[in-house]
């Protein structure tokens, strides 16, 4: 077995660097979901840009375009 001059083996056991992957995976998405679960400001804004009847987002000043046709 090929050695280092400090004493410890070079060679990586598979399996070692394959659960190392995966803990860093997981932690990527463990702090992926974090940040996912964060509230911007301005979410209040968005929300009350949206039409009470359809759920679209109203785009300018004027009424939805399902209420256009019902006037």
């Amino acid at each position: 077995m090929p050695e280092l001059r400090n004493g410890r083996n070079t060679r990586v056991l598979a399996s070692d660097v394959i659960v190392k992957i995966v803990s860093f995976f997981l932690i990527g998405m463990a702090v992926l979901a974090m940040f996912g679960k964060l509230r911007y400001p301005g979410q209040k804004r968005l929300q009350s840009a949206k039409c009470p009847s359809c759920g679209r987002y109203r785009i300018g000043k004027g009424p939805c375009p399902c209420q256009k046709g019902k006037g």
